[in-house]
């Protein structure tokens, strides 16, 4: 466990307030995979009562950031290499589909959505905010999945969120690369989108899913 969570947190809407406080800490790498979340320390130190880091832990288990062993507690989530290569050659096939769906309708306030989350992720990488940019990075393919007008690829993004979300901040919480430049990839991938030519935008997004782009 990490040896100060921080201050003292006010008493209004506790559970929120220590689920955001927790959820940092993992998507930023501070806490690692398979370390355990003792509900009693994170109470203590935040010094609040069992009930709202209960509620809370329970919010990082359903988003796959945590997982619950029945008698031994809730852990950070850790992700094998084999369910890692299962869930990205659902996502290959899942992002493909909805990048070619979404250039074809070309929709503008789609577009607008994803720039937005492009801006995010520049924002975030000059902060140093890892945090918000993977939030931001995960935002991005949700749009995509949800506004290509497919309406199952929402239902299946929706199912496979919190196992990606798990991935993505578990599996790199190491990673040294350039987040800036990862932002650019994204930058990359809206271009292609913008072009309307399905093909090269399904291509695109495929090879990202596939990690042939760096950082994907």
């Amino acid at each position: 466990m990490v040896s100060a969570i921080g201050q003292p947190i006010s008493r209004v809407l506790l559970s929120d307030q220590v689920y955001a406080r927790v959820r940092g800490l993992i998507v930023s790498g501070d806490l690692k995979p398979g370390e355990r979340l003792v509900e009693s320390e994170i109470a203590r130190q935040l010094t609040v009562s069992q009930a709202p880091v209960r509620e809370a832990v329970k919010r990082l288990v359903h988003e796959g950031l945590a997982q619950h062993v029945p008698r031994r507690g809730s852990f950070v989530a850790t992700v094998s290499q084999d369910d890692a290569a299962s869930a990205r050659a659902v996502r290959v096939v899942i992002e493909e589909l909805a990048a070619r769906t979404l250039a074809e309708r070309a929709d503008p306030a789609a577009l607008a959505d994803l720039d937005a989350q492009v801006e995010a992720m520049r924002e975030a990488a000059a902060e140093g905010d890892v945090g918000r940019f993977r939030d931001a990075d995960i935002t991005f393919h949700r749009i995509v999945c949800e506004a290509g007008g497919n309406p199952f690829l929402p239902k299946v993004w929706a199912v496979m969120e919190p196992s990606l979300r798990g991935l993505r901040v578990v599996s790199d919480p190491t990673f040294t690369g350039d987040w800036a430049e990862m932002a650019e990839q994204h930058a990359g991938l809206l271009d292609a989108l913008r072009t309307a030519d399905p093909q090269l935008a399904g291509e695109k997004f495929a090879a990202h899913a596939r990690g042939e782009i760096p950082g994907a």
